[in-house]
């Protein structure tokens, strides 16, 4: 299957490289980390705020939003661009994370997954096939696969490839219901190498654990489907910097080039890094606005709390590096003024600065890989993230 994927430039040092992901809603410049839209919405942003901090792709949830305000609605109301106002990319997860994450309320079998909703207790089952159609009522661009995902730390590896080998059958039927729902491909190779899409594009997602056996041998089966790119899943649970890299490489080493490579639920820049010397192109996360509602921000000159004493004072931006909207208007001063007050405009003005950053942070490294300067590019990042 033929990807809307354009290399444009290779790291010389390592697997890094940069280039184009085309949907119908545009271009997706990589390495690129995605802001995440769990429920429709980047919490306490507006689709503005996204659009002046660059971003060009958000995620969001199909457990979520087939739970509220449910896909059919959104089909309904014209699918999930028009319902929230963004006119860009949106990639849905399958939701085979969340209902991982709810042990208690869920039951794996073959045909799919049974669980109970977090809002009602009802009952409801997700199967590769009827994934595939929830997407299709969202309207996103890139739909993933139904997945079983298990805990990165301390896990078994009889676990692990159980919950692998229902992860590879289950990929063989989604690709199937994509293969019915998206019988006719609409893409097309200009002559300068872009792409034009007209349909939705298809992810399948890698499991495996920590165990790079397991992590080949999902590389490997992924590569004979039909999908326009893959999804690294199941990791960023609290496995060690050294076994994620491991299993990473394991999966990259093993997949073809021109198809792009999604590392799910990554966002923090050391471990971005890493994965991007390792030929990751795509990232999401919760963690920059979560942890923005903490007070906590990412500078060029390391992390920092706003709300500590020493800020109080300081008349100069977050981080004079910056360009965000809240850099360029406002001070530590003031920012550490509204935290201490407990003022919700906080939230929004550390979100847009953190969201920014990883953005930028992208950006340069896109630069980076270009001229060649990547690694270099890459130590003195991790070397002012790690100095406090």
């Amino acid at each position: 299957m033929i990807s809307p994927f354009q290399i444009l430039a290779k790291d010389p040092h390592s697997q890094a490289r940069t280039g184009i992901l085309y949907t119908r809603h545009g271009m997706v410049h990589t390495p690129v980390f995605m802001p995440v839209a769990t429920q429709g919405s980047v919490k306490a942003l507006t689709d503005e705020d996204l659009k002046n901090a660059g971003a060009e792709c958000l995620l969001s949830n199909t457990y979520h939003l087939y739970l509220r305000p449910t896909t059919k609605l959104l089909k309904e109301l014209g699918g999930l661009h028009r319902f929230m106002h963004w006119n860009g990319s949106i990639l849905t997860d399958s939701g085979g994370f969340q209902v991982y994450s709810l042990p208690k309320f869920r039951k794996i079998k073959e045909e799919g997954v049974t669980f109970q909703s977090h809002h009602d207790g009802s009952r409801h089952l997700f199967t590769p096939e009827n994934v595939i159609q929830f997407e299709s009522e969202i309207g996103s661009d890139i739909w993933t696969m139904l997945d079983v995902c298990i805990h990165a730390k301390d896990p078994s590896k009889h676990d692990a490839r159980e919950a692998l080998n229902i992860t590879k059958r289950w990929a063989q039927r989604a690709a199937a219901a994509y293969a019915q729902t998206v019988p006719e491909q609409h893409i097309t190779q200009n002559p300068d190498g872009s792409f034009t899409v007209g349909n939705s594009l298809l992810f399948g997602i890698i499991q495996g654990s920590i165990f790079p056996d397991l992590r080949q041998e999902a590389a490997l089966h992924m590569a004979g489907l039909p999908t326009h790119g893959y999804c690294i899943g199941g990791l960023s649970l609290g496995e060690t910097l050294e076994q994620m890299n491991a299993a990473v490489s394991a999966v990259t080493e093993n997949l073809p080039e021109g198809k792009p490579r999604y590392f799910m639920g990554l966002g923090t820049p050391v471990e971005m890094l890493n994965a991007i010397e390792r030929g990751v192109d795509m990232f999401d996360c919760v963690w920059p606005t979560r942890v923005a509602r903490n007070g906590m921000v990412m500078t060029s000159g390391g992390r920092l709390n706003i709300k500590n004493t020493e800020f109080r004072t300081q008349d100069i931006p977050l981080d004079p590096q910056c360009d965000c909207f809240t850099c360029r208007n406002y001070s530590r001063a003031y920012l550490c003024h509204l935290f201490r007050a407990q003022e919700l405009t906080s939230h929004r003005l550390l979100s847009i600065h953190n969201i920014r950053f990883l953005i930028h942070l992208m950006e340069r490294a896109r630069q980076t890989i270009a001229n060649g300067t990547f690694a270099a590019f890459k130590e003195e990042v991790i070397g002012n993230y790690l100095a406090k």
